[in-house]
């Protein structure tokens, strides 16, 4: 049972970090020496400067999505913790699994919904490719979901 409880916990930290990381990091679209985020665009070179990215409504939910999707897990991590020490024997961990199905939800809402409308943002050309921390977004929706399935499923024991 202790070896369970490990695994869980390793692979919600996973998600978690895969959460952060895909929110914060600089590499959503990446054009040569320009990334692109949900924050910034940024451009290296000769000088490396930054600059806000746009205001679309579309922008503004897929960071809402992000945000909404790393509060969840952050809780849904919280909860699972209070609920180790304060459920009875047999009982199961529902509110933390649909927190982390929630967190899961938002990700992959948030990450669908920039794959259909970056080209709004920034026109299709030859090298323009998804980064790093875009796949991430992507890795990290299968194992919330996973992840928030689980918790539903496992049953406290002593």
């Amino acid at each position: 049972m202790l070896l369970l409880l490990l695994g869980i916990i390793v692979l919600h930290v996973t998600v978690l970090v895969l959460l952060f990381v895909s929110t914060i990091v600089n590499q959503w679209l990446v054009n040569g020496d320009h990334a692109s985020d949900l924050w910034q665009n940024c451009t290296s070179g000769a000088s490396f400067y930054c600059l806000a990215s746009s205001s679309n409504e579309w922008l503004q939910s897929v960071q809402a999505m992000m945000i909404l999707s790393v509060i969840f897990s952050v809780l849904s991590l919280f909860l699972f913790f209070c609920q180790l020490f304060t459920l009875t024997k047999g009982g199961r961990f529902y509110i933390t699994g649909v927190f982390q199905i929630l967190a899961g939800l938002c990700v992959m809402s948030g990450a669908a919904i920039f794959t259909v409308r970056h080209t709004d943002w920034h026109h299709a050309s030859e090298n323009l490719s998804y980064g790093f921390a875009y796949i991430l977004a992507w890795l990290a929706f299968p194992l919330a979901l996973a992840s928030g399935i689980i918790y539903v499923i496992l049953r406290k024991r002593e």
